[in-house]
């Protein structure tokens, strides 16, 4: 594999891998945005009524049958959360030329077809048809009202909203309920062409094509994008310290039968100039993997709960842990998450589990590598944090991590936010 980047035109830049050994192609169009609590339920729902349909197919029907010409292309809109950053766009894969009978090519139609959907909305008097908005308004609403029945992730949610209270990223990808019902057609038209004209896009494309061939054909879809005044201070408030001196605690009660404990830690001075290799192997010794100091001594050896396990946000700079826990073993589950990162402070981090974490990283990123899908991912997050890196470049400098350099890193995190749901409310 071989991955290029070039900037198209003033703010879009473009990612090319060129590889042969996937049979399905990928494309994605990603518009960057600041997350902010009045801005996303609409960045999310754009994509979802720019689906609805085109000047050229006007409805869900005439997307399908084109799409069915495609040799079943799909074209799914992306909504996602970076940091403090909200992406919108959209991810089509479709059958790579390479593998077409007779030498036919759809290439440069897949990649018409979804600047048509981006840039050419069906609409009336220049805005967006108020019964495409209000279906797919209410389509979000669901979605948005349906998080709470994910109680994991709903405590994740929670977390990030109190801890993180006054900061952009308390904001949910999809936005609150309250926000959301707001959204008018006359609302969104206005935020979308805002978007088309100030955003930095990132475009990426894995598969046997090459790259000049890719950068004409995206240049040829892209030639009606209007560009104004790209806001390229766009970015994440990194904050290195917990607010208080002591961790804050949080609690709700709900109708469960499972307590949910969520921890959320800084990860502090070492995100002044991170680095993310050995970032990522911390977090695997400490619980980011089936051999980490959570699984195996939280959950397996005292049996403190059901499920534990931290990731890291290296676009924010903040480590989580997520637990599932018996109501009456909170303050035992708690100390002993706490003990697990004391222990790496002091260095007690064995050979077995340093090796293992190295060598999970590693295999994970270059796991990376057989998936279309994961390659978008990973050059869209490294891509947005300034890095050009591959995966397998990740991987071999994971396994160059030394035990001080976690050891390090364990010194500098510092917990800001405990948040515990337990049972006896109402649902």
């Amino acid at each position: 594999m071989k991955s290029t980047r070039k900037e198209l035109m003033p703010g879009v830049l473009l990612t090319c891998v060129r590889t042969e050994k996937f049979k399905t192609g990928c494309l994605s169009i990603t518009l960057l945005s600041q997350l902010t609590r009045e801005n996303a339920p609409s960045v999310a729902l754009i994509p979802r009524v720019l689906r609805r349909g085109s000047a050229l197919y006007p409805d869900m029907e005439a997307i399908s049958r084109e799409l069915d010409e495609l040799y079943g292309a799909r074209i799914v809109p992306a909504v996602r959360k970076k940091g403090e950053l909200q992406t919108m766009g959209f991810y089509a894969d479709f059958v790579d030329d390479a593998f077409l009978p007779g030498g036919e090519r759809i290439l440069q139609k897949v990649v018409s077809f979804v600047g048509e959907i981006l840039l050419r909305p069906a609409t009336r008097g220049g805005l967006f048809l108020p019964a495409y908005v209000n279906s797919e308004k209410e389509k979000l609403l669901d979605e948005i009202r349906a998080r709470v029945n994910d109680k994991r992730s709903y405590s994740m949610q929670r977390l990030f909203e109190l801890m993180c209270f006054g900061e952009d990223y308390a904001v949910d990808r999809l936005g609150s309920e309250d926000e959301a019902e707001t959204i008018t057609y006359r609302k969104l038209t206005r935020t979308y062409r805002d978007m088309l004209a100030q955003s930095p896009i990132h475009v990426f494309y894995a598969g046997s094509a090459d790259p000049i061939t890719v950068e004409r054909t995206v240049m040829e879809a892209l030639d009606t994008l209007p560009r104004g005044n790209i806001d390229f201070d766009l970015g994440t408030d990194i904050r290195m310290n917990s607010i208080d001196e002591e961790y804050r605690y949080f609690d709700e009660e709900m109708n469960v039968t499972q307590g949910k404990l969520a921890i959320g830690y800084r990860l502090g001075d070492c995100m002044q100039n991170p680095d993310i290799a050995a970032i990522r192997v911390f977090n695997a010794v400490y619980g980011g993997s089936a051999t980490s100091k959570l699984f195996e001594n939280v959950r397996e050896k005292l049996s403190l709960c059901y499920f534990a396990s931290s990731g890291v946000d290296l676009h924010k700079g903040l480590m989580y842990v997520s637990s599932g826990i018996e109501f009456d073993k909170y303050e035992q589950a708690r100390d002993e998450i706490f003990a697990q990162l004391e222990a790496m402070r002091q260095g007690d981090i064995t050979d077995e589990e340093f090796e293992a974490a190295g060598k999970y990283v590693a295999s994970s990123l270059r796991t990376v590598m057989d998936s279309p899908s994961m390659l978008e991912d990973f050059y869209l997050s490294h891509g947005i944090l300034g890095q050009d890196c591959d995966p397998t470049e990740l991987a071999l400098l994971c396994e160059e991590v030394t035990k001080d350099e976690l050891i390090e890193i364990a010194n500098s995190v510092q917990c800001d936010a405990v948040y515990f749901l337990r049972g006896g409310g109402d649902e």
